[in-house]
Parts: structure tokens; C-alpha cells; sequence
């Protein structure tokens, strides 16, 4: 028996490794296509075109008042009945009986200084007077007794009873007792002025209110000195600041090349710079004739017709001088737009609204009369943002990027 022939019997690498390596490379092909299946698919869903750089805009409120506004300016709530509280009086304050917003009413106490002294100097000067008048009381009795002495002494001397000198002598004595009478009629008149002086330097320690108001700021605290022009160091002079709440006017700076456009009894529009949704209706007061030479302005007061507890001093406004008066549908705000953002789409006015996917989708709006620099439309709502000057290229479900101003 011959011997088999084994080498016959070995496996052929090369060709396991030359198609293990075809598999290999048709299994990346394979990836490099759904990648490309998926990237076109992408591509499709953000509309099949790269994305468009476009302006933004965005939809606003917008108030028809814009469109009949003559000027506009701005300026700053002041209170035209206010006043800084004090005394003329100098001491320790010893009580405060009002804060900051503290309501008030004319006469009211706000405040009270230390005052034993001059109600001690008060009470001396009552004494006084009645003292005066108790001298007064002894001097008219003398006077009454001079006077019936002088009518029976006159009798006498008529009958030739008695001598002239004791009826001279009798006269002398009731020209004496009037006139004692009269120089006790001029110190009780002293001594009334005294206690006049010293009442009012004990009123001058308590702090009334002049008029009906609000407090602002409260300026000093029970137990710092008080005096009336806050000459000394560590002193206070007013104690409070108060405003009458229903004088609040708006004063505004205008400029001279535009104060021909402002008349008396004007109708304005004011609007807070704290409360922006709140317009209140206003008229022109009073234009002070002075000239502000370093800014070329004049000084317009504007009286409020309608009031808010709101509205507080030194708050800043915007005011918008009117040519005419504002209907009530005037006074309500609309929906407006810049007009670059309406165009033309199959015969229609549309607008491009804006996604938070960067997206845009075609609303159709009713444009409206145009309000200032805005136009008014319906269709849209305020806070939307939408697209300026948009292309033809530009449709709806398209990709933008918007440019940053």
C-alpha cells in the first residue's frame, strides 16, 4: 500500500482573507449610504435648500395716537403744591408721628420738639398778665373813688363850703387815678404781647401739616436737633418733605425750533416710563417764559386730566403732544408692524413668522392704516417675530439664519 499524499489537504488562506476583506469594505459602503440616505433626508425636511440669512423683526403694540402725535418729549412728574417741612423754632425732637407715604391732612401734627422752656416763658407771661389786670382792677377803684370825691368836693366849693385849693386839690387826685388807669391799660396790652410771643414760640415747636398730601422722605429721626436753617453741625432743618398728590403735573423739555407747534390747552399723551402700558390723557398748563440757553429748550407744564395713584413724583415720562383729542377706540392699542415685513404671496399680503426652530411659516395678515413708522395688521400677535424685506426665494417651511444688527 502506497502512502496518501497529505499536502493535498491544506486550506487556502488567500482566498478567506481576499473575501474576508471584500465583506469588510461593502460593509462601509453600506454605512457611507444610509449616512448619505439620512443626510439628503435632513436636507429635505429644512427644505431642500440650504438656509436663507434674513433681517428679523418683530410685532408690536402699537397705539393709533402715533399717527396725530404733533411732538414728542420727554420729561419728569413733579408735584406743583409740595413743600419741605420745618420750623423756625431750635430743639430736640421729641416725637414723629408720620413715615414715608404717611397720608396727611392740613393741620395735622407731624412732629413735636422739646418744649419746657417756653412753656415755661408761657406760663410767666399769663402771670403777667393777670397781674396787669388785677393792678388795673385796684387803679379803677381808685379812679372811681377819685371821681365821687371831685363831684363832692365841686358841690361844696359851689356852696362856698370849702376853700379852691382843696378842689384843686381833689381834681389833682382824679387826674392822677385816670391816669394810673391808663398806663395799667398799656401793660396789660405788654403783657398780652408777651403771651402772644410766647404761645407762638411754643405753637413753632409742634409741626403741623400746611396742606393735604403724601409724605416723600422722612429727614430726620426723635432725638436730633432741629433748627431752622440747619446752620449747626449734626442739625437738621426740615424734618419732612410733603407733596399734594392731586397737583402732579409733567413738566417737559422742548425745543425752541419746535415750541411753535405747542399752544395752550394742547391735548397730550402721557406714558410712564415704569408703568409702559398705562397712557393717561393730559393738556398743556402753562409754558414757562423762560429759555434754558445751554440746552435751547422751554419748559412745558402738562396738567394731568385723568390721574393714578400710581403716578408718583420724579418719575420719568414720555409725553406725546396731539393735534386733536383721542376717541375712545383711539386709546386702545392694535397689533403693528414694520411694513418692510408684509409682501406679496399667490395675491395676498402675508407675513414670514418665525419659529424657535429658525423656520418660517407664511401668516396671512390684513394690513391695516399705517401708525407712525408701523403699519397695523391682524393676523399676527404682538411678541411674534417675523421677517424684514423677505425674498421671493423665501417660502413657507424654509430655513433661515437671521442676521444679527
Amino acid at each position: 500500500m502506497s502512502t496518501p499524499d497529505l499536502s493535498k489537504l491544506t486550506i487556502d488562506r488567500s482566498q478567506k482573507a481576499f473575501s474576508s476583506g471584500k465583506r469588510s469594505r461593502k460593509k462601509w459602503w453600506m454605512i457611507l449610504a444610509l449616512l448619505a440616505i439620512g443626510i439628503g433626508a435632513f436636507i429635505a425636511l429644512r427644505g431642500g435648500r440650504a438656509a436663507i440669512e434674513v433681517e428679523a423683526g418683530a410685532v408690536s403694540s402699537a397705539y393709533p395716537s402715533q399717527a396725530i402725535t404733533t411732538l414728542n418729549s420727554t420729561g419728569r412728574v413733579t408735584a406743583f403744591r409740595k413743600a419741605a417741612v420745618s420750623t423756625t423754632a431750635t430743639g430736640k425732637l421729641e416725637f414723629l408721628g408720620v413715615q414715608e407715604g404717611s397720608v396727611v391732612k392740613a393741620g395735622d401734627v407731624l412732629a413735636r420738639l422739646e418744649n419746657k422752656s417756653v412753656t415755661a416763658i408761657q406760663d410767666q407771661a399769663s402771670a403777667g398778665v393777670r397781674a396787669a389786670k388785677a393792678n388795673l382792677e385796684q387803679g379803677q377803684a381808685d379812679l372811681r373813688d377819685a371821681d365821687a370825691n371831685l363831684k363832692r368836693t365841686e358841690d361844696l366849693a359851689k356852696k362856698n363850703f370849702i376853700s379852691g385849693a382843696q378842689l384843686d386839690t381833689a381834681k389833682a387826685r382824679f387826674d392822677r387815678a385816670r391816669a394810673v388807669v391808663a398806663g395799667l391799660n398799656g401793660q396789660i396790652s405788654v403783657a398780652e404781647a408777651n403771651l402772644r410771643a410766647a404761645t407762638v414760640a411754643v405753637d413753632q415747636t409742634t409741626i403741623r401739616a400746611p396742606f393735604d398730601g403724601v409724605i416723600l422722605t422722612k429727614n430726620a429721626n426723635v432725638g436730633d436737633i432741629i433748627t431752622p436753617f440747619s446752620s449747626a453741625a449734626g442739625s437738621v432743618g426740615a424734618v419732612v418733605n410733603i407733596a399734594d398728590m392731586n397737583t402732579l403735573e409733567v413738566e417737559a423739555d422742548v425745543s425752541e425750533n419746535s415750541l411753535s407747534k405747542i399752544i395752550l390747552e394742547m391735548p397730550v399723551e402721557i406714558q410712564l416710563d415704569a408703568f409702559p402700558d398705562l397712557r393717561l390723557i393730559g393738556k398743556v398748563s402753562r409754558i414757562v417764559p423762560t429759555v434754558d440757553r445751554s440746552k435751547a429748550t422751554v419748559l412745558v407744564k402738562i396738567e394731568f386730566v385723568e390721574k393714578d395713584k400710581r403716578v408718583l413724583p420724579d418719575m420719568s415720562a414720555k409725553v406725546a403732544f396731539l393735534s386733536r383729542s383721542l376717541t375712545p377706540e383711539e386709546r386702545k392699542s392694535v397689533t403693528a408692524l414694520q411694513a418692510a415685513a408684509v409682501t406679496q404671496r399667490d395675491g395676498r399680503d402675508v407675513v414670514f413668522v418665525i419659529d424657535e426652530k429658525n423656520m418660517v411659516k407664511a401668516a396671512p395678515v390684513v394690513v391695516g392704516e399705517k401708525i407712525g413708522d408701523l403699519v397695523r395688521v391682524s393676523g399676527v400677535k404682538p411678541g411674534d417675530k417675523v421677517v424684514l424685506k423677505p425674498g421671493e426665494k423665501l417660502k413657507d417651511g424654509r430655513a433661515i439664519v437671521v442676521l444679527k444688527k
